[in-house]
Parts: structure tokens; sequence; C-alpha cells
């Protein structure tokens, strides 16, 4: 069963389908398919999701720029924390591996970076579907 989450303006999204595959991949290939929180990845076993780094029911755009890639356990635990509140947060887990200014530069760098909609478009029709081309298979 796909749960729908009301996000208020007038629209219900259900899982992934509130953003086009291709640029979610995109976000997902720009961030190196890894949380720009904690930094885990596809590789190790992460379940990447996207966060709104100003969160959507707090009028944050769906726009790449406002969107960085998140692990499912980042994403579910930020809730609406501000950046700062949340790096700190993350920081503690990682065990201060990672400092909290450490990790806002790197999120704020990450969302800089353009995302490319033609190249992810073309990874999925060659691997056959999208979680083919976040997965790796040939």
């Amino acid at each position: 069963m796909v749960k729908t989450v009301s996000r208020g303006k007038g629209a219900d999204y259900h899982g992934m389908n509130w953003i086009r595959k291709e640029k979610r991949l995109a976000i997902y290939l720009r961030d190196g398919l890894a949380c720009a929180w904690c930094g885990a990845d596809v590789e190790g076993g992460a379940r990447l999701t996207l966060d709104h780094v100003t969160p959507y029911s707090q009028q944050g755009s769906t726009d790449a720029a406002n969107l960085v890639t998140a692990c499912n356990r980042c994403n579910a635990s930020r809730g609406t924390r501000t950046v700062r509140v949340f790096a700190t947060a993350v920081a503690g887990y990682l065990n201060r591996a990672m400092t909290p200014a450490a990790i806002l530069a790197h999120v704020h760098t990450t969302r800089q970076r353009p995302i490319d909609v033609a190249a992810a478009k073309a990874l999925i029709a060659r691997r056959g579907g999208f979680v083919n081309a976040v997965n790796g298979a040939k």
C-alpha cells in the first residue's frame, strides 16, 4: 500500500512519484550516490531518498538547489530541524568524524553543483530502469 502524504499547496505525493525519476537520479549522481549529511552510500547498502534543505512544509521548493541526497536514517530523523541543528546531530552520531561546520559546508557545496538530467535519463535507459541505474546493474 502506498502512503499518501498531504503537502499542502493542493497536491498529494506518493512515495517517489513527486519528482521525475530522471531528476531524482540526476540529483543522486550529483551527490555521488551518497548521503549529503552522513556520507552513507549505495555501495555500503544505504537506501537513498531526497531531503528538502528548506522543508517543503516551510515553503521549500522542489528545485535541485533545495534538494540533497539523504539516506533513510538521516531523512527520517531530520524532520523539520534546521540544517545547523541537524548537522550538529549528525556529527554526534558520526562520533565527530566530521564537524557540524564541515557537514554544512559539504551540503552547501553539493547544492551548488549542476545536475545532468539528460545523462541520468540515458543511464536509466542503458541499465534498464531506475533501480538498476542506482544499484549499478549492467
